[in-house]
């Protein structure tokens, strides 16, 4: 059986069980919470926060070292990696405007310790600015400290992509690196039905049946804003940008939406995906090698979309305001975490952890969404993905009217 299977069946599993849980005494309740059903959920949480900062670090280094090569930046480049920022804050934007007026965490009512949280003050925009370059990366490492860790990681990347065959050794340890912790988000996903289930039995179990409706909000919220941007942005860049017909492009690219939409794996996908847009839709192989792994890097729309989401979802649970230098701060911290998504299943859990920990959200609060969050994993895969090609599809029929 599938992970995605086993994680929905979890899921189907666990609400049934937290529905039962609601009906028991609190004195049965609050053990079998304590002493099995909180552990195997926070064994999990801590699995996902183990690998936060190294992934950080070495998929960054990856994804700017490649991104920096001198003979692929020019008038392409530059396209390119303008509409993927455009592209990225206009997600985050319609995510973050769904998520405010639909308030999804407020349809329910959880565990009461989480209306206890308070949340940490968030410094002053203009000093996290400052702060984001480190005097001292080994201790930014050390605290934590994402944007400080993303700056530094930068920096490497772009030295690696400029001293080239002088520093091969060391780009092969950061891929090599790449390819551990690879390995080990797919063992720590072995894991997710368990703690799924565990997760979201204690959540409904803690907060009744009113929890479910969170929960039902949430999910829509990201889906109406993964189809709003999926749909209609990227219809109207390919209509107004590239002069082209959205429908054609949809119909020639459907064969690698239904594939990213299966393994939920941008660089699973990655080769249907080229092989579609190539064949399919027209694009020149060399504008395809070069948008499409890009964008499989750097280029993650749909995780975006998720991340806004779901931190205002978790401080409407948490009874949390965010102010204008929160939402600066969950933009920034988004567009730089999509930045650093891994291709690959679960990721973008571990990076929504950044995200959290930055604004001053508790990264508990995970333990909410991870249940269903294998299904909108699959669904933001998809327009991940699609987001790559349109942009290829953009710049490709771009470059046939320039050169006719």
């Amino acid at each position: 059986m599938s992970l995605t299977k086993k994680i929905l069946i979890a899921l189907v599993l666990g609400v049934i069980a937290g529905i039962i849980l609601t009906f028991i005494p609190e004195s049965v309740f609050s053990p079998l919470d304590m002493y099995l059903l909180t552990p195997v959920g926070q064994l999990f949480i801590n699995l996902i926060m183990m690998l936060v900062i190294p992934i950080v670090f070495v998929s960054i280094v990856l994804g700017t070292a490649g991104l920096s090569e001198p003979a692929k930046l020019g008038r392409i480049g530059i396209q390119t990696i303008s509409f993927f920022l455009i592209t990225t804050a206009i997600a985050l934007c319609i995510s973050l405007a769904l998520s405010f007026m639909i308030k999804p965490g407020t349809e329910g009512v959880f565990d009461v310790n989480m209306a206890e949280y308070e949340a940490a003050e968030a410094p002053p925009i203009m000093e996290t600015i400052i702060n984001i370059i480190p005097t001292n990366p080994v201790s930014s490492m050390s605290a934590g400290d994402m944007l400080q860790i993303i700056a530094f990681t930068i920096f490497i990347g772009i030295a690696l992509a400029f001293l080239k065959d002088k520093t091969q050794g060391i780009q092969r340890l950061f891929v090599q690196a790449n390819d551990i912790l690879m390995f080990l988000v797919n063992l720590v996903m072995k894991a997710a039905p368990y703690g799924a289930f565990a997760l979201i039995a204690s959540a409904i179990g803690g907060g009744g049946l009113d929890a479910i409706g969170s929960m039902g909000a949430y999910l829509g919220t990201v889906i109406l804003g993964l189809f709003v941007h999926g749909a209609i942005v990227y219809s109207l860049a390919i209509w107004v940008l590239g002069k082209a017909n959205p429908w054609t492009f949809y119909k020639g690219f459907f064969p690698a939406m239904s594939v990213a939409f299966s393994t939920s794996s941008s660089n699973a996908t990655l080769p249907i995906s080229m092989k579609s847009a190539q064949e399919n839709l027209g694009v020149s192989k060399s504008i395809s090698s070069f948008v499409q792994p890009l964008g499989a890097t750097i280029n993650m729309d749909g995780t975006a979309i998720m991340q806004a989401t779901a931190a205002v979802f978790i401080a409407q649970v948490y009874a949390i305001n965010l102010g204008f230098a929160e939402i600066i701060m969950i933009i920034l911290t988004a567009t730089l975490a999509s930045i650093g998504t891994a291709g690959v299943p679960g990721v973008g859990l571990i990076m929504l952890a950044m995200v959290l920990s930055q604004i001053g959200l508790p990264v508990e609060g995970i333990s909410l969404i991870i249940g269903i969050d294998r299904l909108l994993d699959m669904l933001r895969t998809a327009v991940n993905i699609t987001g790559d090609a349109a942009c290829a599809y953009i710049i490709s029929e771009n470059e046939k009217r320039r050169k006719a």
